[in-house]
């Protein structure tokens, strides 16, 4: 990569430095859930979410968007939700005898689908679908999405009552899937400090806009991987699949390993974290720190890894540690 190039690297940093701060002044904690939504806005992939409510999920989504002067549409699922709720529908208009096409809450740069797995499995296929095409068909004409076009999903732990499990295809569609946790004990202090009022103070300034992050997304596609990095990326995914081969007595815990998805969504998201980082090349550490929410949701787990409370986690954190790093 040229200096130029470099240069541009660096200076997409700086405004996302920017962007983390003002997110910053309104969301305590949560750097990952932060970062993460990074990466996908850069690397064009959506993000499912998994954690209790009161974690600031919404909040997050809501501040990155006016941030960077973008649509945000909320949708929440539930159980009696219809497809058409979701990307619009055809209404008859008398005047001319024509059924014109009103347009959901899906069109817009960011939206949050809020407990999906609240809602049926034709429901979620609605959005999933829409996700994956970055269009909709509405009474026969293709309508295209905005761009960027972020999907955040939330969803509660299965054990909950009344939720659907995504299919293991749909959760596919999603680049990353993070586990979010309580804050800790300064970090809710400060919640306190700074939201305890009948009416917070959540004003958000905007710092960039809709056309930088698409140059900057070109900016990602530059960023540099060297070959022994793209090996080590596809290794990772494979040991996943066959264990055996790189010595781990895993087998009989994977029912499947991740998708050829895990390993496109790997590189890109390690460009996008390298760029965040303003580095124009990706390191090992990169990847090491991206594989975790790549890979959680694509590993499909046997009975038998659940009748000995073997997880998704240790499995990974194993994968990390036994794949020779470059």
């Amino acid at each position: 990569m040229s200096n130029a190039e470099n240069e541009q690297v660096q200076q997409a940093a700086a405004w996302i430095q920017k962007l983390r701060n003002e997110v910053g002044r309104v969301i305590v904690g949560q750097q990952h859930l932060v970062d993460r939504l990074l990466v996908g806005l850069l690397a064009n992939g959506h993000v499912l979410l998994e954690g209790v409510p009161g974690l600031a999920k919404t909040l997050s989504v809501r501040t990155l968007a006016a941030a960077i002067q973008a649509t945000f549409h909320r949708i929440q699922f539930t159980p009696d939700l219809l497809p058409a709720d979701i990307i619009g529908t055809l209404i008859y208009n008398p005047q001319d005898g024509r059924y014109q096409a009103t347009r959901g809450p899906v069109f817009a740069n960011f939206v949050l689908a809020d407990e999906i797995n609240r809602a049926p499995a034709k429901v979620q296929s609605a959005l999933l679908e829409a996700m994956q095409e970055r269009q909709v068909t509405l009474g026969g004409e293709t309508m295209k999405l905005p761009s960027p076009f972020l999907v955040l999903a939330t969803e509660n732990p299965i054990d909950q009552e009344g939720t659907y499990p995504l299919p293991e295809a749909q959760v596919d569609r999603f680049m990353f899937k993070v586990l979010l946790d309580y804050p800790d004990f300064p970090e809710e202090r400060v919640i306190l400090d700074r939201m305890a009022f009948t009416s917070p103070e959540t004003d958000i300034q905007p710092v960039t806009n809709v056309e930088e992050i698409l140059r900057a997304r070109k900016l990602v596609d530059q960023v540099h991987v060297d070959a022994k990095i793209r090996d080590y990326i596809v290794h990772l995914v494979f040991a996943t699949r066959k264990p055996a081969d790189y010595k781990l007595d895993v087998k009989k815990f994977i029912q499947f390993g991740a998708s050829p998805r895990a390993t496109i969504y790997l590189t890109v998201a390690s460009k996008a974290w390298a760029m965040l980082q303003g580095r124009n090349y990706v390191t090992p550490d990169d990847v090491k720190s991206i594989a975790p929410d790549v890979l959680r949701h694509r590993i499909i787990l046997t009975y038998e890894a659940e009748a000995q409370a073997v997880t998704t986690e240790e499995i990974i954190k194993r994968i990390l540690n036994t794949v020779p790093v470059p």
